[in-house]
């Protein structure tokens, strides 16, 4: 059977995705996403977030579904183009002068408040950094002590200081205490080498998206921290054209220069036809921009009618393809996603319960398995759960096949619960 990495299946789906992913490393993306097809529960998410894995944990992911975009707040396209600019990063290299080392002395040093009578307020700060090559002592404004507090720096932390700006930042406890403790969830860095004054290439990874947020909110700091602060307090902003084209072009200067490098990221729009034909004709010029990321799509519709084409009149809308207007679906290379088989129910089913840490008798999974091929995979993953807690109320250990037979008379799937309903239909209950 067909598995990787606990993803059962979908063979011709996985090895298509392979193929366009390596046009992606090529960067060849540009104007090509992929849509999705296929019955709902054949595993489309699991896919595309496959895809943003398999790009790297630095390659940003953003994920929506189609209904998000209708908001009061803002504009449908307004929605669309953030997530496009959430999905796109940008990788910053700097060379700055900072002092880099362990810290072996931390002091303040109070002197008496000169704004008032009484009460002290610290005056400056001494520091110990040391490394390999040797030890300094430094002497430090007070608002360097309080980003050191911020931090939670204490002796023994390997830190950087740039020396433009104070900013502070805590590399990770050093390794010379990593025996203080059998079992902690701190991370342990060699001690720097060379000297405690150097220059230093930093590397710090944004997307666009923040970038348009530290421009149209700039009060209360510039770093992310105090951006993200800002996005926390208020409603959703709209940040106006004119701003991302300004924006765009001081990040084309800085990968001129070679100070910036653009890291183009997965954009995945799952229920892609829930969006309108506004939506659509966005999407159309969004992708044919070159600081564009890799656009994943995602439906589970046949043909059907595409949103916002029906007039008030009562006449039928254009009807297309799972929903999407045919010069959209013309670019996509379609990847088709096909129901499980049997066997394959059963191996999810198998891998679900051992992530769950339960254990379920042969005779159990195989009558799960029958379930999920007669009515649907997820119906089957809803009851592996409460499988195990009728277990437990037994008290057993192991969920049997009794459990699985009872649950079938407590809770229905979507094709019996139909068929109840049909049945009362013609009984004209």
């Amino acid at each position: 059977m067909d598995g990787s990495q606990g993803f059962v299946g979908q063979r011709l789906a996985r090895e298509a995705l392979g193929v366009h992913l390596a046009l992606t490393k090529m960067g060849r993306h540009a104007g090509r996403p992929v849509l999705l097809v296929g019955p709902p529960g054949t595993g489309k998410t699991a896919l595309a977030v496959a895809l943003g894995q398999e790009l790297g944990s630095k390659v940003p992911f953003c994920g929506i579904v189609g209904s998000e975009v209708f908001s009061g707040e803002v504009k449908k396209t307004e929605v669309l183009g953030s997530s496009f600019r959430r999905a796109i990063g940008l990788r910053i290299k700097e060379t700055k002068e900072v002092y880099e080392g362990e810290v072996t002395e931390l002091t303040p040093s109070e002197a008496e408040n000169p704004l008032s009578g009484y009460g002290k307020t610290i005056s400056h700060v001494i520091v110990g950094l040391k490394t390999v090559k040797g030890t300094k002592q430094l002497r430090l404004d007070p608002s360097v002590y309080e980003a050191i507090q911020k931090e939670r720096v204490v002796v023994g932390d390997v830190i950087y200081i740039e020396a433009n700006t104070g900013a502070v930042k805590r590399v990770g406890r050093s390794d010379a205490y990593a025996s203080e403790y059998d079992l902690e969830a701190e991370e342990y860095v060699p001690l720097p080498k060379g000297d405690v004054h150097k220059r230093k290439e930093l590397v710090q990874d944004v997307t666009l998206h923040d970038l348009d947020m530290a421009n149209a909110r700039p009060q209360g700091g510039s770093d992310i921290m105090s951006v993200m602060g800002q996005l926390v307090k208020g409603g959703r902003t709209e940040v106006t054209d004119k701003l991302r084209r300004e924006i765009n072009k001081v990040v084309d200067r800085y990968i001129e220069q070679g100070v910036a490098e653009l890291v183009p990221g997965v954009l995945f729009i799952d229920e892609v036809h829930m969006l309108d034909m506004e939506c659509f004709t966005y999407l159309n010029r969004a992708l044919e921009s070159p600081m564009s990321p890799y656009v994943v799509l995602a439906s589970n519709r046949g043909i059907c009618t595409v949103r916002g084409t029906a007039d008030g009149a009562g006449q039928d809308g254009v009807r297309a393809p799972h929903g999407i207007p045919v010069d959209l679906l013309d670019r996509c290379m379609i990847v088709k996603t096909a129901p499980y088989a049997r066997d394959e129910i059963r191996a999810v089913l198998e891998t679900r319960a051992r992530a769950e840490g339960l254990t379920v008798q042969p005779a159990a999974l195989d009558r799960l398995a029958d379930e999920g091929a007669r009515a649907s995979l997820r119906y089957a993953l809803q009851l592996l759960s409460p499988a195990a807690i009728l277990a437990r109320t037994r008290g057993q250990t192991e969920v049997a096949i009794d459990d699985i037979a009872e649950l079938d008379g407590l809770f229905l799937d979507a094709k019996r619960s139909a068929n109840v309903l049909r049945d009362r239909v013609e009984m004209r209950y």
